[in-house]
């Protein structure tokens, strides 16, 4: 079934996320962002001359948030392996699987809380194993409650740099302009 979805503002416009993202990090960390992919993927340059490509799923902006939230987190070792050298199960994981895949998609969530206020975009949690069937809030209820304490702890240890500079670039873009440190986190942002 082909889920059909409005499109986004154009101030949600996934190709902004590129181009701020590429004049963030392009240059520095030979990495580009690009969209139009099947699946999110991030695959090392294979060659001193090549640069690092970060994919995210087709035009979708809150995936380009995501991924970027990933390659923000993950450390210099991490960005020498295809998709950062993570174990990644497909759609339709088991329920031990499933924890396996919330125990480490906590913290990517949380900085993506961030870069999607410091755009004005409305954040979602992401379960990601939607064959399984409907999950109960219940069920999703100790995955947003982790994603809610990281906030926390990002937001009182403060961003690393990378994700600092990209939340201060997002903000500036988009006009919000809110220090990390102060921004208000919501617990009911985390239930919908």
């Amino acid at each position: 079934m082909i889920a059909v979805t409005q499109p986004l503002p154009s101030e949600f416009c996934s190709e902004q996320l590129e181009q701020l993202f590429n004049v963030c990090f392009a240059a520095a960390y030979r990495t580009c962002l690009s969209g139009g992919a099947q699946e999110p993927l991030y695959q090392p340059a294979q060659s001193p001359t090549e640069l690092h490509r970060l994919y995210y799923r087709q035009d979708f902006f809150a995936s380009a948030l995501h991924e970027i939230s990933h390659w923000c987190i993950a450390g210099s070792e991490r960005r020498k392996h295809l998709d950062f050298g993570y174990w990644y199960a497909p759609d339709g994981r088991t329920a031990k699987q499933q924890a396996a895949f919330e125990q480490v998609e906590a913290a990517p969530q949380a900085l993506e809380y961030f870069f999607a206020r410091a755009c004005g975009f409305v954040f979602r949690v992401s379960i990601d194993n939607l064959e399984a069937g409907p999950v109960s809030p219940e069920g999703s209820a100790p995955f947003r409650e982790a994603i809610y304490h990281h906030c926390g702890e990002l937001q009182r240890l403060g961003l690393a740099p990378r994700a600092k500079r990209f939340y201060g670039e997002l903000s500036r873009h988009f006009g919000i302009c809110q220090d990390p440190a102060q921004l208000v986190i919501h617990r009911s942002d985390f239930d919908q």
